[in-house]
């Protein structure tokens, strides 16, 4: 790690403990925990280049052994261990690709079998105006193409492009959740009615269950399953567990890990107007909304997608939650204990750039994405 990585990464470190020793002590449940120390770079970790070449790769994923990735501005791939990626052919809509839309969360469905897939992307009109962010279901006919299902969830506000979300995790056979933006409109987080600002729930098939918090407000209430964030980059399902933990960007400060729960109130509400001077987690205004288990401080790092490692290749690592970061050009590692307590263990990959997405594959290595513009690429972190 470079002298000036290090300094800004322990004055990072330095203000999440002055940030966590003013807010005031939170519930034992959402503790705000302090890292112990800066962030070291580890001597025995091994980084590949997979796939080199891409435009802003979002996500990748795998059904089976075939994994798939996408690039933010509407092109999906598939690859075989070994082989070279492959376009994969698809009726994507036409796609809102700006700022922080387009292509953007992908997941294979747990049935490896079924072939199915999901993808997140912000869509434009044909006149070329946005339109809405939507969950659409596929299913690969081939290695090369697959074929629209269904689409399982629209009416996601995109606004201009900002804050769009937007990733898709499965926490159980069915059952697919979906963090979203604020669209950078000051009222969609608070607001149940709108689906910006929230985790929501869905089946696999479409269908809403009656067991969400809002679904008998009907209309789009019925898809949240908690609310008042502001741009949802990360969902991750801790190994083990049916534990969610979510990752969103903050403003010019406090970056946040979350656990994700059932109609909770993360305290994102920057009204009037859009007011990021706003506390991302504001409990002067809503006692009792979520703290974050992590906080950036300030300066932020930009965290985006996030993973957990898991068996005994990695360690002392296994269990561990990978955190990518953007401005902060690397991945955190955080110990997850039994209380739901981070510590930080260290950051690996620092020289890569801008890291979007992390996930581990099914051959248990850390594939990551790099978000430089040009240039980009899917890599492949194992322990050695």
């Amino acid at each position: 790690m470079s002298p000036q990585r290090i300094l800004r990464h322990a004055a990072a470190v330095l203000s999440l403990a002055v940030v966590a020793s003013t807010i005031g002590p939170a519930p034992a449940h959402a503790a705000t925990p302090v890292p112990v120390a800066a962030a070291a770079a580890p001597s025995d970790v091994s980084i590949t280049p997979v796939v080199t070449g891409l435009e802003i790769p979002w996500d990748v994923t795998w059904v089976g052994d075939l994994m798939l990735f996408d690039e933010r501005a509407g092109r999906v791939w598939s690859m075989r261990p070994g082989a070279t990626p492959q376009r994969v052919d698809l009726p994507l809509p036409p796609l809102w690709n700006s700022s922080e839309a387009g292509l953007l969360g992908i997941v294979a469905d747990p049935d490896a079998a079924s072939g199915y897939f999901y993808t997140c992307q912000s869509v434009a009109t044909a006149a070329g105006k946005a339109s809405g962010v939507e969950v659409w279901k596929w299913q690969l006919t081939s290695d090369t193409t697959a074929v629209k299902v269904r689409t399982l969830v629209r009416n996601i506000p995109i606004g201009k492009g900002r804050h769009n979300g937007c990733r898709l995790v499965f926490r159980s056979a069915r059952m697919l959740y979906v963090g979203t933006g604020d669209a950078a409109g000051g009222r969609n987080p608070q607001r149940i009615s709108s689906l910006g600002g929230k985790v929501l729930r869905v089946r696999s098939d479409g269908s809403i269950p009656a067991s969400n918090p809002f679904f008998s407000r009907g209309g789009r209430s019925r898809y949240v399953w908690n609310y008042g964030h502001r741009n949802v980059q990360g969902l991750a399902l801790q190994p083990g567990t049916t534990r969610l933990w979510s990752v969103e960007h903050g403003t010019s400060r406090d970056d946040e890990i979350n656990t994700v729960a059932k109609r909770a109130n993360y305290g994102w509400a920057p009204t009037p107007g859009y007011n990021e001077a706003r506390p991302m987690t504001d409990r002067t205004r809503f006692p009792k909304a979520v703290a974050a288990r992590w906080r950036s401080g300030k300066p932020t790092v930009a965290t985006s997608g996030a993973g957990f490692l898991s068996g005994p290749q990695w360690g002392d690592w296994d269990g561990a939650l990978a955190v990518a970061m953007l401005k902060g050009e690397g991945i955190l590692l955080f110990g997850v204990d039994d209380a739901q307590r981070l510590t930080l263990l260290g950051e690996v990959a620092t020289s890569y750039g801008r890291i979007r997405t992390v996930a581990q594959g099914p051959d248990g290595a850390l594939y990551f994405t790099t978000s430089n513009g040009s240039g980009d690429g899917i890599y492949r972190l194992t322990r050695t």
